[in-house]
């Protein structure tokens, strides 16, 4: 059950409108890695989540938190709309002062929203829920959420520094404290799940089970000009776990096959050169061999 509270989490307060900023505003509210995505990540990994309660209990508060933030995105681009009306963009061609501050807005907050914010990026690309991970996998999820928070905090520090408007820069340093909360948040998680299991994911396919191919899960293949790459802790020594130790491979050879695909049926029209003739198989023999009986 979720319950909505009238008051955001922190106040929204802009100095003066900016339609122009309100556009920008829109990347961090639904862009790939804006609030949206945060929240719906984390909602759905809480709701589908099998484990450890405490777990559970963490992703759905942080999940909630991330609706208010949704929340104030909202409220600050409507602010910064406030205003704004479909005769300006045609005075905006006119006079030079207006041009700036109305020149670069998104005709959809006019057009579709009505000076509101939009579940889109600053492109108006619509919000996408192909942008969040919800796999199931505890560590591999919370991996993927330290990802979202600091691309996220990343774009929101850009935000920042679009703007002198002070209003809409202190709304700007609280979402980016809680950022920054958040990946400590994820971080602590990350450690405790690696400690309790295994650091590499899925923790239950380990090493023997792969086989003839675990040789191959410590090797630096250098596939680049220049053996710079060589130089890095990734290239030598003892692989985080312990279980092995890296190889760097300089001028790496392939060990596989060369590809040799059958040219496919005339009726698909490939217009190939017919150089290569299409492979007819055989139909499996029938065995003659006589069934023994009692």
């Amino acid at each position: 059950m979720f319950r909505h509270q009238k008051e955001l989490q922190f106040e929204v307060k802009v100095d003066r409108p900016d339609a122009k900023l309100a556009r920008a505003v829109q990347e961090v509210l639904g862009g790939q890695f804006g609030e949206m995505t945060v929240m719906m990540q984390y909602l759905f990994q809480g709701f589908n989540f099998r484990g450890e309660e405490k777990y559970k209990d963490m992703l759905m508060d942080i999940g909630t938190e991330e609706i208010g933030h949704v929340e104030m995105l909202c409220s600050l681009i409507s602010q910064l709309l406030d205003g704004a009306a479909p005769e300006d963009q045609v005075e905006a061609g006119k006079d030079p002062v207006t041009a700036a501050i109305l020149g670069g807005m998104n005709p959809q907050h006019l057009l579709v929203s009505g000076l509101g914010a939009l579940p889109s990026n600053s492109n108006g690309v619509p919000w996408n829920a192909g942008y969040i991970v919800a796999s199931g996998n505890l560590l591999a999820d919370m991996r993927t959420n330290l990802n979202a928070e600091s691309q996220g905090r990343l774009q929101v520090a850009r935000l920042y520094h679009m703007t002198k408007d002070e209003g809409v820069r202190s709304t700007l340093r609280k979402m980016l404290a809680r950022d920054r909360y958040h990946q400590y948040q994820w971080m602590a998680a990350i450690e405790e799940l690696e400690a309790k299991n295994e650091i590499y994911v899925p923790a239950t396919f380990g090493p023997k089970d792969e086989m003839e191919a675990e040789q191959h899960a410590y090797e630096f293949w250098d596939l680049s000009d220049g053996n710079e790459s060589g130089e890095g802790p990734w290239a030598k020594g003892k692989a985080p776990d312990g279980t092995g130790e890296f190889v760097y491979l300089e001028h790496p050879e392939p060990i596989g096959q060369k590809p040799d695909p059958e040219i496919p049926a005339e009726t698909l029209y490939h217009d190939l050169d017919g150089k290569k003739k299409s492979v007819k198989k055989a139909p499996a023999k029938k065995s003659t061999a006589k069934k023994k009986t009692k």
